[in-house]
């Protein structure tokens, strides 16, 4: 059976966690127990204006609720402030901009979403920036990649190579926001190489972002990264179909426990809008049918 070092949960403090959340780490917890990895806990808390104590410590309140564990990463939120924010990395993301500043990689862009938007009703980069060639000293600027049109990116997952080109609507895409802070995709890539993760699980709704930094990771030169196996799942969808999200309340793990809710029924309830067709009591429960619905991995 093959076996995997490393693979994380990396939530978001930007809210309260909620069910798909949790489903999330269910599969982590499912997939690392088959294939013999550890798991990290990486909290991405970069996007101060959004970031808040209570998110964070939400995150360890919620896993201690579920009794999910962890084997590496933060403890509590003292630990996590001490010695695992993503800012105490500052000075790797930067080293990593700057190489892609000198290979020529990159381009100043100082374009509002509005304008974006006026640009493509459909909110699509368009390019603009990139002939302007605006001096990289430019205030109120981000830097975007500039990333090939028609060109296949190849992943590996647990169901064997595939490959497909990086979406409309992730082209051009952001690696230095305006506030001077790494965007997400940058920041996950430097912080899944510099931890060591070999399997990264998320939604099937991060397909295009697993494009995106396999390709960031080819200029940057980090061959490491395309070695590792990526598992997409389906999402957890509401009462009208649409993902879930922090700002839906009635989904949070915090709204369920205040409501009185045992982890039992939280299992339940995840298996029920996922469509098991067994009754989900625990973590074997699931488990069990989780694994069945997936395919026989071919990893080359």
């Amino acid at each position: 059976m093959d076996k995997f070092k490393l693979t994380r949960f990396a939530p978001t403090p930007s809210g309260f966690l909620h069910l798909g959340n949790i489903y999330s780490f269910l599969i982590t917890k499912v997939l690392a127990e088959k294939y013999g990895a550890k798991i990290l806990l990486r909290i991405d808390d970069l996007d101060h204006k959004r970031t808040k104590k209570k998110y964070i410590q939400d995150i360890f309140d919620s896993l201690d609720f579920m009794e999910l564990d962890y084997d590496l990463g933060p403890s509590d939120l003292k630990d996590f402030k001490k010695n695992f924010s993503c800012f105490k990395r500052s000075s790797l993301y930067d080293k990593h901009i700057k190489r892609l500043v000198e290979k020529k990689s990159v381009f100043v862009c100082d374009c509002s979403r509005n304008k974006i938007e006026k640009m493509n009703p459909k909110g699509f980069y368009t390019g603009f920036c990139k002939k302007r060639k605006l001096p990289f000293e430019t205030p109120e600027s981000a830097l975007r990649i500039d990333t090939p049109v028609n060109q296949k990116i190849k992943i590996q997952t647990l169901g064997g190579l595939q490959e497909s080109e990086i979406p409309r609507i992730l082209r051009d895409f952001v690696i230095k926001k305006k506030d001077g802070n790494p965007a997400y995709q940058l920041q996950s890539i430097i912080d899944d190489i510099h931890f060591g993760v070999d399997l990264i699980v998320r939604g099937n709704d991060l397909w295009g972002s697993s494009l995106a930094q396999t390709y960031l990771a080819s200029q940057l030169d980090k061959n490491e990264f395309s070695q590792i196996t990526f598992h997409h799942h389906d999402l957890i969808l509401g009462k009208k179909k649409q993902k879930l999200s922090k700002s839906m309340g009635d989904t949070s793990l915090q709204f369920l426990r205040k409501s009185g809710m045992k982890k039992e029924g939280v299992f339940e309830l995840i298996g029920q809008m996922t469509g098991h067709s067994k009754k989900i009591k625990n973590l074997e429960d699931f488990s069990k049918s989780y694994l069945k619905t997936i395919e026989k991995p071919k990893i080359k």
